[in-house]
């Protein structure tokens, strides 16, 4: 479904005024409706992006498959339940057999997922199944730290709390699970 920025913009004036405050007198807050559409629509791009085919056209073959992994990609995302962002970094690692893909790709994937009003669990779920489904590795799995505005500016004021979860498709013995977490960096 395509933005509807103009609405959008006008939808946030009134949401404006329902607060008591009135974008069209008040010279700090005019224009913050088009500004806020036009962020939202930013932070929302991921919704329009094939995730599968982000990954498919940088896919190469390879005959040594190979450990890679991407530390600290940046993650702006936006909280479904307040619409409040939430920032931090993801590392994705993959356990490549015979399709490798483009570095800049894993990152631009976690982008896609991260800019949509989602839960940071699906941000993670979403990366590795795409990987998955594309690269078919022995394993995959993307770890993700963030700094929840909602967590800060309302409810539990927890300033300084970060929130972690990790994904992981393929890696099921002990062993396994060990190596993805070392690559990872869990318990560093």
């Amino acid at each position: 479904m395509a933005i509807d920025r103009t609405a959008a913009a006008h939808a946030i004036d009134a949401f404006l005024r329902a607060l008591g405050r009135d974008s069209a007198v008040e010279p700090d807050l005019v224009g913050t409706g088009g500004r806020v559409a036009d962020a939202f629509a930013e932070l929302c791009a991921g919704y329009v992006v094939d995730t599968k085919s982000l990954l498919a056209s940088s896919m190469m073959p390879t005959k040594n498959g190979g450990l890679v992994i991407v530390r600290d990609v940046p993650v702006v995302t936006t909280c479904p339940h307040h619409l409040l962002h939430a920032t931090g970094t993801a590392t994705v690692a993959v356990q490549a057999r015979e399709r490798l893909v483009g570095l800049g790709a894993l990152a631009a994937l976690v982008d896609a997922h991260a800019r949509r009003l989602t839960l940071q669990e699906r941000i993670g779920e979403g990366v590795v199944a795409d990987i998955e489904h594309v690269l078919e590795p022995e394993w995959a799995a993307c770890r993700i730290v963030l700094v929840h505005g909602c967590m800060i500016a309302r409810g539990e004021r927890a300033v300084g709390s970060r929130v972690e979860t990790i994904a992981v498709r393929g890696a099921s013995s002990p062993k396994a699970l060990a190596v993805v977490h070392g690559a990872l960096g869990v318990g560093a």
